[in-house]
């Protein structure tokens, strides 16, 4: 059995190869054949190698499970944790429920793109963030609510988007101005 652990979401794959990467996926692969759900594993560490799930990745996990590619892509497209994009090293989910869409989660996005430069799905120019979109993170007392990686932001407003994410900038400006990386 296999006992890599996944990467968490918004964490840079190990610096390796494609090839040594792929070496790796291989063995994975091989250690999961046959079992029955073995499907999620695999895709969960083979993101953990490579920081997401390119086509390349995914029809080599397809092929080597002996599962329809279609099949494969349809697990990663059903759960969020899964991407087949490079993500930021921090992941901004707005939630679009019924309650937080009610109660402004529209404006919160809106406010989110305006910040960030960039569109849903889509990742910032330096890699810090992705902005992604939920459907309920169970706080619908308090919408609209917003996640940042895996804390819960509630009652957030537009006017306060700017203040909420200094604090996930801030440490990467910090190691920026004393040589660091982060």
């Amino acid at each position: 059995m296999v006992t890599d652990k996944p990467a968490q979401a918004g964490h840079c794959p190990e610096t390796a190869s494609r090839e040594e990467l792929f070496r790796r996926l291989d063995e994975l692969i091989a250690g999961y054949q046959g079992q029955a759900g073995g499907l999620i594993p695999v895709l969960q560490i083979a993101q953990g190698l490579f920081g997401h799930l390119p086509a390349d990745v995914v029809q080599r996990i397809s092929a080597g499970l002996g599962k329809p590619y279609s099949e494969v892509a349809g697990v990663i497209t059903f759960y969020s944790f899964f991407a087949t994009r490079p993500r930021g090293r921090h992941v901004v989910r707005v939630c679009l429920g019924t309650a937080c869409y009610v109660r402004g989660g529209q404006q919160v996005l809106a406010a989110l793109k305006k910040e960030l430069g960039v569109d849903v799905g889509e990742t910032t120019p330096d890699h810090l963030f992705t902005l992604e979109v939920a459907r309920c993170f169970g706080a619908c007392g308090l919408a609209p609510a917003i996640s940042i990686d895996d804390e819960v932001y509630q009652r957030v407003k537009p006017s306060k988007v700017r203040e909420l994410l200094v604090r996930y900038r801030e440490p990467v400006r910090a190691a920026a101005a004393q040589g660091v990386k982060s």
